[in-house]
């Protein structure tokens, strides 16, 4: 597949790795590292994964993420980028700063490996490296925490998947019930379904994680 098919199928399966570091949750480190570790499991996994072998992704992806959430854990909480993706990753964004110039435009994945005569896959690579860590925590003006960043979320959570759709619809008010509608069968974002209702992200953000534990009070 070539890039832009890849980082879909990456991205589509980005739920497998909140369902692997949910394990790991309270444990000493930060869920940022976790995801971010399951992260580079995923894209082994995606990059390793030989579909004539009739073995569902997940069964074969799943091992790949924990193995390098655990690995993690034994190089005592912190996640390593190489030397030489460090250095690849400085002259990517030099590149790419340039050609913007250029081009008047954001140069493509392609243009900057030409000029770097580099493949796409290891600019794809070196641009992720140089990108800020984004917290999953998010803080308001208050000092609290707000919940977690605007992502879309994967259907398949384990708490909803243990329900039928009925269930779920029986036990939620209306409201609720279009907020579960709206994140978890329409993958919607946040800010996305705080648009469709009339509520801010922060409000979405708290009511979510409070109709979730409820399910999971219940059904858990």
């Amino acid at each position: 597949m070539d890039v832009n098919e890849r980082n879909k199928f990456i991205e589509g399966h980005f739920g497998l790795v909140h369902s692997c570091c949910r394990r790991f949750t309270g444990k000493g480190i930060e869920y940022d590292d976790l995801f971010q570790a399951g992260s580079i499991g995923l894209i082994k996994a995606a990059d390793g994964f030989d579909e004539s072998r009739n073995v569902c992704f997940s069964t074969y992806a799943v091992p790949v993420i924990l193995g390098e959430i655990k690995r993690l854990f034994r190089d005592g909480g912190s996640v390593k980028v190489s030397r030489g993706l460090k250095e690849l990753s400085l002259k990517t964004t030099a590149v790419r700063e340039k050609l913007q110039k250029t081009l008047s435009r954001e140069p493509t994945i392609q243009e900057i490996a030409e000029v770097l005569s580099v493949s796409e896959e290891e600019i794809a690579q070196a641009l992720d490296a140089a990108r800020p860590t984004i917290s999953l925590s998010e803080k308001g003006d208050d000092g609290e925490e707000n919940g977690v960043a605007d992502i879309p979320v994967d259907y398949n959570d384990e708490i909803i998947n243990k329900l039928t759709v009925g269930e779920i619809r029986r036990m939620l008010g209306d409201n609720d019930w279009r907020i579960i509608g709206l994140r978890f069968f329409k993958g919607s974002t946040q800010q996305e379904t705080a648009n469709a209702l009339g509520m801010t992200q922060v409000q979405v953000s708290r009511r979510e994680r409070a109709i979730l534990k409820e399910l999971k009070d219940k059904f858990a």
